[in-house]
């Protein structure tokens, strides 16, 4: 199979792990009732699947129906012509990313700085932790809520991973985790770590061992995306190569 169906296949089966996933025609919504963010919340559709513009209209309708903001996420090349269809219906692109793989072979770890310690959470306040660190990271200055905590814990649960990032005053610096794999297939996503601790090469010990964890588990193939050429360095750095683009588009 290509990877960018490898992909996007994966992107439906944590869709659809969702606390409450919802098919929609040729498309599956992931949404979670306790958390209201886009980010969260969204639909992508199935690789191969024929769509017209009747079945974005009644995805929209999906998401209205729910309270939720009809927003996509997926891999452009498994729905040719679904731009088009979203466009005419109002949607508008939020961003176009080129995302990156990266394989057991090609995983370079690199030691973590002096003095910072990688590892997973292990209760509900080092999750807390986690959360409220890269809420701060991306300029969010709010602290974890019930709902994010269980979130990371369901994560774990079903196999996927978190890292957080303890600094040498014991606080946590930042955090990320890789979703639960599918197929062999897994999203590394969150990369997160609060200003005063970048440029010491923290993000980039963090995604490798997120990731080293990840192929530890069973995974095959993982991959992520970079929000700008600074992260896209971090990441090549520790074997992340370029292989296919996705799509984030809205209808306010």
């Amino acid at each position: 199979m290509h990877v960018d169906a490898r992909i996007q296949q994966s992107v439906v089966a944590n869709l659809s792990a969702r606390p409450l996933p919802v098919r929609c025609g040729p498309f599956v919504v992931g949404l979670d009732p306790a958390i209201e963010h886009p980010g969260i919340n969204y639909a992508t559709p199935v690789p191969g699947a024929p769509i017209s513009g009747a079945d974005v209209t009644a995805l929209v309708a999906a998401f209205r129906s729910y309270g939720r903001k009809p927003r996509l996420e997926y891999v452009v090349s498994s729905a040719p012509g679904l731009e088009e269809l979203l466009l005419a219906a109002g949607f508008a692109v939020e961003e176009r990313h080129e995302y990156l793989v990266c394989t057991p072979g090609s995983l370079a770890v690199p030691p973590a700085p002096d003095g910072y310690e990688l590892r997973e959470p292990a209760t509900d306040a080092d999750r807390a932790a986690l959360v409220t660190a890269q809420h701060a990271a991306f300029g969010a200055d709010t602290i974890a809520a019930e709902a994010d905590v269980a979130r990371v814990r369901r994560l774990q649960g079903n196999g996927g991973v978190a890292v957080m990032v303890v600094a040498p005053d014991g606080t946590c610096a930042g955090g990320g985790q890789a979703v639960p794999p599918h197929d062999g297939v897994s999203e590394v996503a969150g990369i997160a770590v609060r200003k005063p601790h970048r440029r010491r090469g923290v993000a980039g010990a963090m995604t490798a061992e997120i990731t080293r964890r990840l192929f530890a588990g069973g995974g095959e193939l993982a991959w992520l995306e970079a929000s700008g050429e600074d992260s896209w360095r971090v990441y090549e750095r520790v074997g992340y190569r370029p292989a296919g683009r996705r799509l984030y588009i809205a209808l306010d």
